[in-house]
């Protein structure tokens, strides 16, 4: 542990917002993984929690992630795949596929909210209420960059 400690020491603000990020990532992968057989990769997450409570096309999400289309394509089907996902027709055109979480797909997402909100409460414990808001209130704010 002294080793990380003096390793983040000598890490600027972008490296370790990136290594805080890859340990939380971990963790709630680990948490995911003890507790699911259901393989989620963190990509195929994203899209999940991007559609959850909607019903957009595949174009739209293809538009609003941020990887590329293809890749999109690709993870949706592994979703589809894995019964986390349904495609259907689209309402208004007869080329666009709409794209929804199934009723396994939101339990993983409930669950998976539910981890990253416990985790949140441990960091909370070991930083402090008033440090865990004011972390928050940082990251929300627009660095204008």
């Amino acid at each position: 542990m002294l080793i990380l400690s003096k390793h983040l020491n000598s890490l600027g603000l972008v490296n370790l917002i990136i290594e805080k990020n890859d340990y939380v990532r971990h963790m709630i992968e680990s948490m995911w993984e003890e507790q699911s057989d259901i393989k989620i990769s963190q990509t195929e997450w994203y899209i999940m929690h991007k559609i959850y409570g909607q019903k957009p096309t595949i174009s739209d999400v293809s538009k609003n992630v941020t990887i590329t289309r293809q890749a999109t394509h690709k993870n949706i089907k592994s979703l589809q795949a894995k019964g986390l996902v349904e495609i259907s027709n689209s309402e208004h055109s007869k080329r666009d596929k709409c794209i929804s979480l199934t009723q396994l797909g939101v339990q993983c997402c409930d669950k998976h909210t539910e981890l990253k909100s416990n985790l949140e409460n441990k960091i909370a414990q070991v930083i402090g209420e008033e440090q865990l808001i004011i972390l928050k209130n940082i990251l929300k704010l627009n660095w204008d960059i």
